[in-house]
């Protein structure tokens, strides 16, 4: 008998980790789970474990300062999980199996002060230097206005890419567009590998906060509509380009927000689509719920409820306010963590 997420998998979907930790790996790659992506976050929850004191009082010894020993540990456990996904991009071609590597957040904070030609540059650069040398890495680029230029430089050095932080479909236009626009200039099509992360959860945290005239069928549901939406153009699109690997939509942030909702809201609704990065505690509670899930991507709510949607958000703020909290959220855990490198240095020293 199949396990649930044995079912989604059955279904058509694809599910990659949002953890690197070893343990989750080892568990959720045997229910299922063909890859997995990592943050600063979930790189400082590993740290905290205590796991990595050795690798990373190695990297400090060599005297490498806080910033850089924790890109040198962020560095290694990707690595290390590319090893275990590697069967499996070996098994599919190259188009599964991968481990996803973000770039640097500060690049998008304030405070460093770069121009929008510094940003770029920077990210085309750390994308080259991060990428070289890997086959199942994907390099994790948000669709800021920097990161959306940088994208067909990237892709045209053969760079396999996940963009991240995508909640318009504007944005996710423009970031299919520049890395086609690469993909062509590279040339070696047969190879090349993108995804694109689309934030669901997180849009309907929005609109309950600013969109309270959403009627009760439309609230919650925006999401869901928006991620589906952009599904369907990105298979459209792709379609009939001949390549051998698929170029596919990410569902992140997959997990609930709101204690009303079920923990497999999204996960339910989006079964049969190309990819979901769930985080440990979602895959948990869909394995708990023991359901067996059908094929849902292609269903979408009442045309009353879409035209709500449409009617009532304004797509432009909608952007311009989670852009800016996500760009938040991306810096802040990096600075958490460098100084988290640098209170362990500490404590080594100590113990040491």
């Amino acid at each position: 008998m199949s396990s649930a997420i044995q079912s989604i998998v059955a279904a058509g979907s694809k599910i990659w980790l949002d953890s690197i930790d070893p343990e989750l790996v080892r568990k959720n790659l045997a229910e299922g789970a063909t890859g997995a992506t990592s943050n600063p976050i979930i790189i400082s929850d590993l740290i905290k474990t205590g796991r990595f004191d050795d690798d990373l009082a190695g990297y400090l010894n060599e005297g490498l300062d806080d910033e850089a020993a924790a890109w040198a540990l962020n560095d290694q456990m990707v690595r290390d999980q590319q090893k275990v996904f590697g069967p499996i991009w070996e098994r599919t071609g190259g188009d599964d199996g991968y481990v996803s590597f973000e770039l640097d957040p500060l690049l998008e904070d304030p405070q460093l002060n770069l121009s929008p030609k510094q940003r770029v540059a920077r990210y085309v650069a750390l994308g080259r230097k991060w990428y070289a040398g890997h086959t199942n890495r994907l390099i994790k680029v948000p669709a800021t206005a920097a990161g959306i230029e940088a994208l067909e430089e990237l892709a045209a050095a053969g760079v396999k890419l996940n963009v991240t932080l995508i909640f318009t479909f504007d944005q996710y236009l423009a970031c299919r567009q520049a890395v086609w626009r690469g993909m062509q200039r590279y040339g070696k099509l047969d190879g090349y590998k993108s995804v694109y992360s689309i934030f669901i959860s997180r849009v309907d945290v929005y609109t309950a906060k600013h969109v309270p005239q959403l009627s009760a069928g439309a609230q919650g549901m925006v999401g869901l509509v928006n991620a589906k939406r952009m599904y369907k153009a990105n298979r459209e699109f792709w379609a009939d380009k001949g390549l051998k690997l698929s170029q596919e939509m990410i569902f992140a942030s997959t997990g609930t927000k709101l204690a009303s909702d079920p923990a497999d809201k999204y996960v339910a609704a989006l079964v049969g689509s190309d990819i979901m990065t769930n985080p440990p505690q979602t895959n948990e509670a869909v394995q708990a719920g023991g359901k067996t899930y059908k094929r849902t991507v292609d269903d979408m709510p009442s045309p009353q409820v879409l035209a709500d949607i449409d009617k009532h958000v304004d797509v432009g703020h909608m952007h311009d306010t989670l852009m800016s909290e996500g760009i938040a959220k991306f810096a802040d855990p990096q600075k958490a963590l460098i100084k988290l490198v640098g209170q362990k240095r500490r404590a080594l020293l100590a113990t040491g």
